[in-house]
């Protein structure tokens, strides 16, 4: 998948998700489905998952062979900035809120999901 074609399809992604959560609390008027700074979440997660897959895409790129490493390093970068996130969240807002773990996990594993699959289409075209 191509860069162009790859941020295309990311935005389309991404306004998917973020329709559905702006629709969620009118489905579900009663229920409180999403945190107090989901947005904060959402757009850090969106620009993260970005821009480890534009690490991950230069790194197959500049060197096929090691592509995996490549993957295998910005998914580990992502990790780790995301658990810092988890930590300083969870240092400004005392008290268990388990709506924020439900909302912050959902979406990375969202966005992990849609950053794999196109990496993955990457790796299966040099293949052949």
């Amino acid at each position: 998948m191509s860069l162009p074609r790859f941020i295309g399809y990311y935005l389309l992604y991404t306004a998917i998700l973020a329709g559905i959560a702006t629709a969620l609390p009118y489905i579900f008027p009663d229920v409180n489905l999403l945190a107090t700074k989901f947005w904060l979440i959402f757009g850090f997660l969106s620009v993260l998952t970005f821009i480890a897959y534009i690490l991950a895409f230069i790194g197959i790129k500049r060197n096929p062979e090691t592509g995996i490493l490549a993957i295998m390093g910005s998914i580990a970068v992502k990790m780790i900035f995301s658990m810092v996130f988890v930590l300083i969240y969870s240092l400004n807002h005392k008290g268990k809120d388990l709506v924020f773990i439900f909302n912050f996990f959902s979406l990375y594993l969202l966005f992990t999901f849609f950053e794999i699959y196109g990496l993955l289409r990457n790796l299966r075209h040099q293949n052949k």
